[in-house]
């Protein structure tokens, strides 16, 4: 049996949708585009939805949209995909690291004002692996401070908190469609915000600075999305709420089925409607192999895994680490001893339960 921890769900719908556009000749950003940004609003309850090219370019856009440059600090959590951080250095800005939380691995509330500075101008907290951060508690903050909050929800389409959905809590929501998360458009992103000022800058930003054709009123680059993308997404779209309940489904089963000891399953906080992106168990000293012994053992048996993520940005050769005190010794730890297993909605009952078999046989 080969079970692969991500499998993309692309059907004849999707093929139909490109082929349609391809023999329209309009193919560039263009009507599909506006349709995809106004439906992906009206999922997220927002006001406006701006299309990009893909996570990183949305979370940059935003930034700068938001004012973000030299001089500027940004809040970030560390145990986190790069691009949360990198996308903030692009701007000429510093992101300044912060823990997280070790059962939901979202940005720690408590920490954040303990780095605010006269120089902190915004936070971006991320909705890591499906699962909402403390979007109530880090508004409070940012509020208390007049910060800026960018939601990362790369990984967390679809997401709920106490009826919401994300992407509509901060100034910005940022989304990504690469091809393994929730939904996809191959490569692709988009920029939620109920600011019209925020939305006409972003469109902007995206689009060389252009505020009409050959009329450049700020710096901008070539960000946008196009016509063949949007149509993939327009159909995953459509099938968004099915792969999360089913990534819901398959992520009860597991955790109702695994039963090792020193593994410790996902949990959900109240009032949160967690995707699952991605399903990540936690190594305790308690578990009787390492970490790469039981991915390597996994291989053995067909069971795709990942590790997300070996290294917080914290301790990357780009952001110089320093290693006394560890800033973040949370995420440290963390990117020690977690493991992804597959959950990704075309997994059938028989291969959940192969793969809570082959991990209970280590118990």
């Amino acid at each position: 049996m080969h079970i692969p921890i991500a499998r993309p769900v692309i059907g004849h719908d999707e093929i139909a949708a490109v082929s349609e556009v391809l023999t329209s000749g309009m193919i560039a950003q263009g009507e599909r585009v506006a349709e995809f940004e106004q439906k992906f609003s009206d999922l997220c309850g927002t006001t406006h939805a701006v299309a990009t090219s893909n996570g990183t370019t949305a979370l940059h856009a935003a930034l700068l949209a938001a004012g973000i440059g030299h001089g500027d600090e940004v809040i970030v959590p560390s145990f986190s995909f790069v691009a949360t951080a990198s996308s903030v250095s692009m701007c000429g800005a510093t992101p300044v690291f912060c823990d997280v939380d070790e059962q939901t691995f979202t940005i720690n509330t408590a920490q954040i004002e303990e780095r605010v500075t006269q120089k902190t101008k915004a936070v971006i907290g991320v909705h890591l692996f499906g699962h909402p951060f403390d979007v109530v508690g880090v508004s409070q903050v940012c509020e208390k401070h007049n910060l800026i909050l960018i939601e990362d929800a790369a990984q967390a389409h679809g997401a709920i908190v106490n009826g919401e959905r994300v992407g509509g809590f901060g100034q910005f929501g940022c989304f990504s469609f690469y091809a393994t998360k929730n939904m996809t458009t191959g490569e692709g992103g988009m920029v939620t915000t109920n600011e019209r000022a925020m939305a006409e800058r972003l469109r902007q930003i995206i689009n060389h600075g252009q505020t009409e054709k050959y009329l450049h009123a700020r710096l901008g680059y070539n960000y946008r999305m196009t016509d063949i993308a949007a149509a993939i997404g327009l159909v995953q779209l459509k099938k968004l709420e099915k792969f999360n309940a089913r990534r819901r489904k398959n992520a009860a089963y597991l955790t109702a089925n695994i039963r090792c000891r020193g593994l410790i399953t996902p949990i959900v906080v109240n009032g949160v409607n967690h995707v699952y992106h991605q399903y990540v168990v936690r190594l305790s000293e308690e578990f009787p192999m390492k970490r790469s012994e039981f991915a390597d053992y996994l291989k053995t048996k067909g069971i795709g895994t990942a590790v997300h993520y070996p290294l917080p940005i914290h301790r990357q050769p780009m952001y110089e680490p320093q290693n006394d005190p560890d800033p973040c010794p949370v995420s440290t730890k963390l990117s020690s001893c977690v493991l992804s297993l597959p959950v990704h909605p075309m997994l059938d009952g028989k291969e959940l339960a192969y793969i809570c078999d082959a991990i209970n046989r280590v118990g």
